[in-house]
This record gives structure tokens, sequence and C-alpha cells, in this order.
């Protein structure tokens, strides 16, 4: 509708428009009306100077809202965005990395405060103990990507700043396909504003951020845009949720979890004691697929002695008690697990990150009430993106920076990405869809980083997930941390990460 047009282009015509509305018909009223009710657009400035990676580095961030519409040409959201862009290089075809998180209903404040922005918040490495209270410290990211790359860092609507606006409604953006068809869009937008249409481009996704990337990579091809990626970063992936969802009857998620509890218990010397982690991932990965996986599929056919043999070898591995094993039917889930293996010790081990350990009020629960990772980090996490916002690039907006929103998760809509898919409840799957693309696409490449630790998204599966679906295993380059979920807490992982993203873009 042209009345947009004019709001965002002309606050002359606008004014002209007003003047006429004496003579005007109801409707052209109300769109007025609807016109005159959307946000002006925010945009925030600076300019800075880093060393990364050895190169001195000037660079501006744009911190600032984009309008996006509905197939009527109305607003209907603002997102919001922060974008780096090295200014002391002349290569106007610079990379350039579009970084957010998951949830569905997270910012990008992990990626952003934690790994790839040019300052990140201190926590502790070890996983030894929580956050606590401010003030934390934020440090200089010597080894982010922005000498290689530009940076965009993007917080999909309802989160961080970005917010629903005029017209706008939760269908518009919350679901798998309106979500991906928004942050396509929204790229799109901004390789045309910023002239960046020549420049090599990769999407960078944690967890969720996994399966959206996956559906931007389609969007972007669709619809005439043609806009082909030239990689996908997927931190802690989820292309298959099969292999990542933990609950009775599901066989798959049982074998996919077997050597991340090995790791856990192998960290906290339940398992393994004296023998390397990779080495005792190696059998476990061998007994979960040779001896676990068929013990599964025979359910109740096994004889008693079959299933004590396989509850036996369980206990070797995840450093249960075997008659806690068999009480499980051979089937420990992962939340389970988590509370059991310190109960004797008072404590339960975290999800996101299964090194770190919290004591709870009831420690004869069979499932922890919180998750041990997510309360010793996020603390940090919330003070370093308001206080960098606020303090380094001078961002002045009075509404909150929603770290996640349970608003935008609990209005989720999981129809699936394809097109005239059987809209069954069923687990989100996209690893085929992405393993068409890389075929349609010669150059687009795929890293998978995944932590030893995480009880969310388990290493397995990703190394399942690329086994299957027709992807070519040369495209695919896979990486492993001793972290969780969010390996980037841990320094060392940390840096190894970061030289892994940089040697991907190059």
């Amino acid at each position: 509708m042209f009345h947009f047009k004019i709001l965002k282009n002309s606050v002359l015509a606008l004014g002209l428009l007003a003047s006429m509305s004496a003579i005007a018909n109801d409707s052209v009223d109300n769109d007025v009306k609807k016109a005159t009710d959307i946000p002006k657009l925010l945009e925030f400035k600076t300019s800075h100077k880093g060393k990364f990676n050895g190169v001195k580095v000037s660079y501006d961030v744009v911190a600032s809202e984009t309008a996006l519409s509905n197939d009527k040409g109305e607003v209907v959201g603002h997102l919001f965005s922060t974008s780096y862009f090295r200014t002391n290089d002349n290569n106007e075809n610079r990379p350039i990395a579009f970084v957010f998180n998951g949830g569905p209903g997270s910012a990008s404040t992990w990626l952003h405060m934690g790994l790839l922005g040019p300052k990140t918040v201190d926590v502790v490495s070890d996983a030894s103990t929580d956050d606590g209270a401010a003030p934390f410290n934020l440090s200089n990211n010597d080894l982010t990507i922005l000498d290689k790359a530009d940076l965009v860092f993007i917080d999909p609507i309802g989160t961080g700043y970005s917010r629903l606006v005029g017209e706008g409604r939760p269908e518009d953006f919350w679901s798998l396909k309106a979500d991906t068809s928004s942050i396509a869009e929204f790229i799109r937008i901004w390789i045309t504003e910023n002239k960046r249409w020549n420049s090599s481009k990769y999407l960078i996704g944690e967890s969720y951020g996994s399966p959206r990337a996956v559906g931007v990579a389609k969007a972007l091809r669709s619809n005439g845009l043609d806009i082909a990626l030239n990689g996908i970063v997927m931190i802690s992936q989820a292309m298959d949720y099969t292999g990542s969802t933990p609950v009775d009857d599901n066989l798959v998620a049982f074998v996919t979890y077997f050597p991340t509890l090995t790791a856990v218990a192998h960290f906290h010397k339940k398992a393994g004691v004296g023998e390397s982690l990779e080495s005792f991932l190696d059998k476990s990965r061998a007994f979960a697929v040779d001896e676990y996986l068929p013990a599964l599929f025979k359910g109740n056919l096994l004889s008693d002695n079959e299933k004590n043999t396989i509850a036996a070898k369980m206990a070797t591995f995840i450093g249960l008690d075997k008659s806690y094993i068999l009480q499980s039917d051979l089937r420990v889930l992962s939340a389970r697990f988590a509370k059991e293996l310190l109960r004797d010790e008072g404590k339960t081990v975290g999800l996101l990150d299964g090194r770190y350990t919290s004591e709870e009020v009831d420690v004869i629960a069979g499932r922890p009430s919180s998750d041990a990772a997510s309360q010793s980090i996020s603390s940090a996490y919330a003070v370093a993106i308001n206080h960098y916002m606020q303090q380094d690039l001078q961002v002045n907006v009075k509404t909150p920076y929603y770290l996640s929103s349970s608003k935008v998760g609990k209005n989720w809509d999981w129809a699936a990405i394809e097109p005239n898919a059987y809209n069954e409840p069923e687990y989100v799957k996209v690893a085929r869809i992405l393993s068409k693309e890389m075929r349609k696409n010669k150059d687009l490449k795929l890293l998978v980083a995944s932590g030893y630790y995480d009880l969310v998204t388990p290493f397995f599966d990703a190394e399942y997930t690329v086994a299957r679906h027709g992807f070519k295993r040369e495209s695919i380059t896979m990486t492993y941390y001793p972290a969780g979920h969010m390996m980037y807490v841990n320094k060392p992982s940390l840096q190894r990460l970061l030289k892994d993203i940089h040697d991907f873009i190059n």
C-alpha cells in the first residue's frame, strides 16, 4: 500500500496526504492512521578500532531497526540487528556472516557476547561455579573473525529489541516458515541497502539456529531471489529432532545420547577413569550402535541374561548402577541421568553443559528442577549485552532487551518448512532440505561444531544426521570441543572454535 512508502521516504508527502484527508473516504483515513502509528526506525552508529588475529582493524557498528512488511505491504515488524563493517579494507566484496541464535525465542546475545563480538563476557571457564552477580568483566576478543568478514547479528522479532508493530501478528513471524521467510527478507534488504550482493555470504546459527539456517538458505534461493550462500556454520546443530528428543519410545535418541552420557560420566570421574576421553568415546559409539541399538530394538524379546549383560556394559560407560539401568528397562533418559549421576553427592548436572553442577532442594526428584548450566551463565550475558549496547554502541532504547522470550516460544507454530508437508505432529526434520541445497550449489559448505558435554543436542546425533540424508561428506567439516551446548564459555574451546570458523571462511 502506497502509504507505507510515503511513511518511509517522505515526511513532507505524509503531511500533504494528511491535509487531503478532509475530502478522502474512510478507508484512506484508516490507512493514514495505521501509517502514523508505525514508530520511527531507530539507528545508532559508532566507530571503533581493534586488533583481531594480529590484524589492525578499524570498524563501524550500526545498531538499527529494519522494517518488515506482509504480503499487503503493511509494516508488521521492526527487526533489530547489529552490523559490524570493517572500514580499513578496500575489498568491497568482503565476506559477510549473518549470525543468529535459536530457541526459538532467543536473541543473538549468546553468539554476540560469547563468541563472535569484539568483546566477550568472562564466565568461569572450568564450570566450577556460577556467574554470581554484577559487576562482570568484558574482555577484548582478539580472535573474532572481524578481520576476515563483516558481521551482522540478527535478533528475530520478539527477541532483543525486535518487535511487532502496526498490523503485526504472531503468525507473521512465529513459525518455522514465517521465521525463515522474515530472516531471508531481512538479509535481502540488508545486502541491497549496503550494496553487498557480490560478497560471499555465510550463516552462523546455534541450536534451533541450525534449522533456521536451512530454512533461510532455501528461502534465499526461492521466489526468484536466487541468493546462493557460500557456507553455513552450525553450532550445536539440530537439523533432525529425532536424534535430539529424549523421550520414551524414541529409540534413536537413546542411541544418539549414549556417547554424551559417557562423556559427562567421564568428566565427573564416574566412568572411564584413567582413559582418554576420545578413546573412551570411540568405544561408547561402537557399543551404542553394535550392541545397545539391537537390544533396544528387541525390547521385551531380550532374555534376562541378555538384558543383564547390556545393563552391565552400560554401567561401565555411563557411571550409573546396573540396578538403576535395569529398573529403567535399559532406557535412561538424559534428564534422569542428569539427576542420578551425582545423586549421592546431592548434586545434579547441567543439560546445556554436563560439566556444570548445582545443589537442588529436592534431592530425591527424578529430574532436575532447573538447568545448572543455564543458571550459571545467564546473568553475566544479560548484563553484558545491555552494558555493551548502552556504553559502547550508544544505543538508547527504553524498551527491555529480551535475551529470550517465553511469549515467542509459547506461540510458536511448529508446522514443517517444506511446503505442502503433512502436518501431523512430528519431529522437525530439515537435513534433507540442506542436502538438496548443497547439491544445487557446489560452493555451499557446512561446518558442524559440537560440544562433548551437550545434553540438549548431542554430538553423536550430529554424526548420525550427516551420515544420512544424502549429504556429500567432502562438503562437511565436523569439529568437537570439551564443553557443552555453548562450548565457547570454555576458554580453550572458544579459541579453537574461532580458529575453526576463521579457517572455514578462508
